[in-house]
């Protein structure tokens, strides 16, 4: 469920205050994170690693408060529910767009991202949940990339993750991963938490 909600009576009052008008509110924090035990698990388990990647996100986001708020045409939004977007390169040589809805049943997420990518890359369509807080992701994994940073629209401001190719070492396979925010959604304290936990949950798959 979507619901308007007052910023003047959330934690968000004074970052409403200052960043709702900003012509350019986004922040961009990059983290390198120890992707080692989600390689083998996707590896092990046949599951493709975007896919358990975009599920870790969602549980990291899902730990916390300020992903259930966000900012849209200068009012400001409550949300009871995640998603997590993902584009999909369609048959037509195009891409699409999926909001797969976050669950903590890791079995049920992948199957609802393999049945609603499928049908994007199928039939060249794409899905979309209004009524979840939607988590933007991105994986370039054509080429290793140090940073990505997206555009800066008051058109778009939802939370996004953007990643390229992960990186193989001798003893650990690493991953840096851009993660851009609004600011009057959450301050850098919180991106960097979000970021922590992702790394926590990514060990403990």
């Amino acid at each position: 469920m979507k619901t308007e909600i007052n910023p003047r009576e959330t934690s968000r009052a004074q970052a409403f205050e200052l960043w709702m008008s900003s012509p350019m509110p986004m922040v961009t924090l990059v983290k390198t994170l120890d992707i080692t035990r989600l390689v083998k698990v996707s590896k092990k388990s046949g599951v493709k690693f975007t896919t358990l990647m975009c599920w870790c996100i969602g549980k990291a986001a899902s730990q916390v408060e300020e992903f259930n708020l966000l900012p849209q045409n200068g009012k400001l939004f409550r949300y009871d529910q995640l998603a997590v977007n993902v584009i999909v390169e369609n048959c037509k040589g195009g891409i699409n767009s999926c909001d797969i809805p976050y669950t903590d049943d890791r079995r049920l997420f992948v199957r609802n991202y393999l049945d609603l990518t499928t049908t994007a890359a199928k039939e060249c369509t794409s899905s979309f949940l209004e009524d979840h807080m939607v988590i933007g992701t991105s994986a370039m994994i054509q080429t290793e990339l140090d940073c990505i940073v997206n555009q800066y629209t008051d058109k778009f401001s939802n939370p996004m993750a953007m990643w390229g190719k992960y990186r193989k070492g001798l003893l650990k396979t690493t991953l840096p991963v851009s993660f851009q925010f609004h600011h009057v959604q959450m301050d850098g304290g919180q991106a960097a938490r979000f970021l922590s936990i992702l790394q926590k949950e990514i060990n403990q798959i």
